[in-house]
């Protein structure tokens, strides 16, 4: 399960993102509205958390644009320090699928979670392939050339921006956000990670898939079958 938290409070999206990441989910982040709505749309989740009180929009106005403008239908759990029933009903009216009241229990967030991301899945799954490597998103189960591959959270994200891109560049910019959001890392962690995953996906095969386009970022593919398009 992906899931997207959108809660500017550190403190509260730090303890979502660890207890679920805990529990073998992916967890992106956002601080503010605009932000939050940007990954939103350009990314695919499985479910997003969404806190009513943002800097620079609302949640409201942020599950009104996914909505009527975005038309993308990801199920929204929305949470507030707000318990009455008149902000519930704006909340669902504004398009969100539950609600909770901070403070809230982990435990139930996640089941919660876990339903509304089973009810909006449709019935095929999402596989991403380049080459022949392959990344089920809905199983995170990654292989290449039929050899199971094991990554770790960190992994997994950058290896879906890759693949998703592909045979786009995506830049070091694009990346860290997409891992660490807008709290970016020292500047080399992402060389890191990046060295991690070919060390899998690249080495223990005969044509490598990631590439490096120094200054700019990585892009996924056959280079070969790419210059000869």
């Amino acid at each position: 399960m992906r899931v997207l938290v959108i809660e500017d409070h550190n403190d509260i999206a730090t303890n979502i993102g660890d207890y679920l990441e805990d529990r073998g989910h992916l967890v992106d982040f956002a601080g503010d509205g605009v932000t939050g709505l940007h990954l939103a749309v350009v990314h695919d989740f499985d479910v997003i958390v969404l806190d009513l009180t943002l800097p620079g929009m609302d949640g409201l106005e942020v599950c009104r644009k996914l909505r009527l403008e975005a038309h993308k239908q990801t199920p929204v759990l929305m949470l507030t320090a707000r318990d009455a029933l008149e902000q519930k009903l704006t909340g669902f009216e504004s398009g969100a699928d539950d609600y909770m009241t901070k403070p809230f229990a982990l435990q139930e967030l996640s089941a919660r979670l876990e339903v509304l991301a089973r009810r909006g899945k449709g019935p095929q799954s999402r596989v991403l392939k380049v080459v022949d490597l392959t990344y089920n998103l809905d199983t995170l189960t990654v292989s290449r050339a039929g050899k199971s591959i094991q990554l770790n959270p960190i992994g997994l994200k950058l290896l879906q921006a890759l693949m998703e891109a592909s045979p786009s560049v995506v830049t070091r910019h694009d990346l860290e956000q997409r891992v660490w959001g807008e709290e970016l890392p020292d500047s080399d962690s992402l060389r890191v990670h990046i060295h991690g995953l070919r060390a899998v996906i690249d080495k223990p095969f005969e044509k490598p898939l990631i590439h490096t386009r120094h200054g700019i970022g990585y892009r996924m593919g056959d280079l070969d079958a790419d210059l000869t398009a």
